[in-house]
Parts: structure tokens; C-alpha cells; sequence
């Protein structure tokens, strides 16, 4: 049976070996998944590559601290938030934009949008867009909410916030989501 047919417990018990074509199909079954986690959260692909690399380097490096083989897909994603939020929140100290350059941009990236005939997928990349306008800690909390799945209480770990102030959070984000969305969208 080729690495290729096996299924991810019997991959990680072959990782855990230090078996390299195990780790290497690990990481080709993962890393696009893992890839786009990292890059809704830094916004810049170089450093998203990063964030994904050093996660599985951390993952197999510590696949003896990993209970159940059949979580390792959501383990590795924590993973991949941690750093992502850490390695985001390292450089965000040197990097200011001012809003109103990020307004240009949204406004520029959408002037010819027509909202009778844009498809479902134009506003979709419209979202997206205007979700990477929020304040930090809005993106993060709604990337981890609405397209990660996450639950309040698992944002709050991660984020370091409390249940309520989580849903306080995350209900401020879609409200200031919606007001960026108003001009430019009609329901």
C-alpha cells in the first residue's frame, strides 16, 4: 500500500517513526488548507509561507504530544492561528496605514463594480476585501468566526478574551463590516 492510500492515523504513526515520505504526504494533504489560515490572518503571502512552514516543523516535531492522531488536522490549524496571530501582532508594531489610504484602495479596487450584475463570487471578493479593512483584532475575530468556524468560547482562548467580551467583539466586527459594506453593496 503506497503513502498515498493511507489514512492520517496511520501517517502520523509513521511521522511519529520519522518516516520523511510519511511527513512529506502529511504536508502535501495539509498545506494548502494551512497556507490560506496563516494568510487571512498575516495578509501577506511570503509570511504566510512562513507561519505554515514553521507550524509543521512545530506539528512534527511534536506529534509525541498529540493524543488522538484523528484531531491532528484541527491541532495543526491551531497551530497555524497561534503563530499566524503571533507573527501578526510581532509586525503589525512596525507597519501604520493610514485608513484613509486602506479607503482608497477599497474604493478603487471597486469603482466598476455594478451590483445588479456582479456574480455571487464579486461579492465575495468584495467581502473579503473589506474584511481585511477592519481594525485587527475585528479581521482576526471574524476570520476565525465566520470562515475558520470557530465557536465564542474558542476565539476567546485564542484571542485572550472573555466569553462575553468575545461576542461583543465579533458582533461589533459585523456591524463595522456592514456600515463598510452599506455604500458600496445594496442587499
Amino acid at each position: 500500500m503506497t503513502l498515498t492510500t493511507k489514512n492520517i492515523e496511520e501517517l502520523i504513526e509513521l511521522c511519529r517513526a520519522r518516516n520523511q515520505f510519511a511527513q512529506l504526504e502529511v504536508y502535501n494533504r495539509y498545506y494548502k488548507a494551512m497556507y490560506n489560515v496563516a494568510f487571512r490572518i498575516v495578509k501577506d503571502s511570503f509570511e504566510a509561507e512562513d507561519v505554515m512552514q514553521d507550524a509543521f516543523l512545530t506539528a512534527f516535531s511534536k506529534l509525541y504530544s498529540l493524543k488522538d492522531t484523528v484531531t491532528f488536522g484541527s491541532w495543526l490549524k491551531r497551530i497555524v492561528i497561534n503563530n499566524s496571530i503571533y507573527r501578526f501582532n510581532k509586525n503589525s508594531k512596525y507597519q501604520n496605514v493610514p485608513f484613509e489610504h486602506a479607503m482608497h484602495k477599497v474604493e478603487d479596487d471597486f469603482q466598476g463594480l455594478d451590483n445588479d450584475t456582479s456574480s455571487s463570487s464579486d461579492k465575495a471578493k468584495l467581502v473579503l476585501n473589506t474584511l481585511n479593512q477592519l481594525k485587527d483584532n475585528y479581521r482576526i475575530a471574524l476570520t476565525l468566526h465566520l470562515i475558520e468556524g470557530y465557536d465564542y468560547e474558542e476565539i476567546g482562548d485564542i484571542m485572550n478574551l472573555s466569553y462575553a467580551n468575545c461576542r461583543t467583539t465579533i458582533s461589533r466586527a459585523k456591524e463595522s463590516l456592514r456600515k463598510k459594506l452599506e455604500p458600496i453593496v445594496s442587499y
